[in-house]
């Protein structure tokens, strides 16, 4: 449980970033994971790690935003370094019990951590600088040409920002149970791991009730404004692309092709 948790929410603003079509902006994020991911040479997680940073600029966000979008991943992040560092074999050059950490398991756990850091980051960007309004109507466009095979688009885009807009709402209501608790005088820091994880399984009732709650308050507050499955709706701001969103698009595609090139 952390506090200031800023994943899934959005910040307004008037940068470049806020100003693109969220269609583009997911788009060049399905275009940049990759790039991430197939990067094979320091000189591009170099360009990467530089390109991350101009876009954080260019949001005008600050840093510490960024830095707090990581903060609930740093558990996975640092397990997966170790998990690499311990369990791929090499050259040992440090020794504890049965285990042993590697040189190749340092590299290669490493270029993990800075290949999910790069795309946390990156994936944070559209939600901060794209309003849920925006981002269900770009899915819900997206996934227009799915509906002839039977797939409710508004519907499975809807779903999809809810869930990602009520995330932080969730992280924080359960740290808010987990403080209660803790004023109680349970003790959550204590213990073994596996103690500890037995004290936080009394926080999933009150969660999940809190949850049942709003999805019902949810549900009333969009029938009391209209909201009907299937009824066609329109929109004050429709999408329109703008060269912007296609330079944006073309130099993430450029990116991309960049680094498959180099990787063949």
């Amino acid at each position: 449980m952390v506090e200031n948790i800023v994943f899934g929410q959005y910040i307004p603003g008037k940068s470049i970033l806020h100003r693109l079509d969220p269609r583009a902006k997911i788009f060049c994020l399905l275009t940049f994971i990759p790039a991430v991911l197939l990067a094979g040479h320091w000189p591009f997680y170099v360009l990467l790690t530089l390109l991350t940073a101009f876009l954080i600029v260019l949001a005008g966000l600050p840093w510490r935003i960024i830095f707090q979008t990581l903060r609930p991943f740093w558990f996975i992040l640092v397990l997966t370094f170790l998990l690499q560092v311990f369990f791929t074999p090499g050259e040992a050059f440090l020794r504890a019990g049965i285990f042993q950490a590697t040189k190749e398991g340092a590299v290669l756990g490493g270029l993990l951590f800075w290949r999910l850091t790069l795309i946390i980051a990156v994936s944070s960007l559209l939600t901060l600088t794209t309003s849920p309004l925006d981002l269900t109507a770009a899915v819900e466009r997206l996934l227009a040409p799915v509906a002839r095979l039977g797939v409710n688009a508004p519907e499975l885009a809807m779903m999809m920002t809810v869930a990602i807009r009520f995330l932080p709402v969730l992280l924080r209501e359960a740290l808010t149970i987990k403080k209660a608790q803790q004023a109680r005088g349970v003790d959550f820091n204590s213990g073994w791991p596996w103690e500890r994880l037995a004290k936080t399984i009394p926080l999933l009732v009150p969660l999940f009730a809190g949850t049942f709650g709003r999805a019902e308050e949810l549900a009333a507050a969009m029938e009391a404004r209209g909201y009907r499955v299937g009824a066609k709706r329109t929109r004050l701001h429709p999408l329109r692309f703008a060269w912007r969103d296609l330079a944006a698009a073309g130099f993430t595609a450029a990116v991309f092709a960049l680094v498959v090139f180099f990787r063949a």
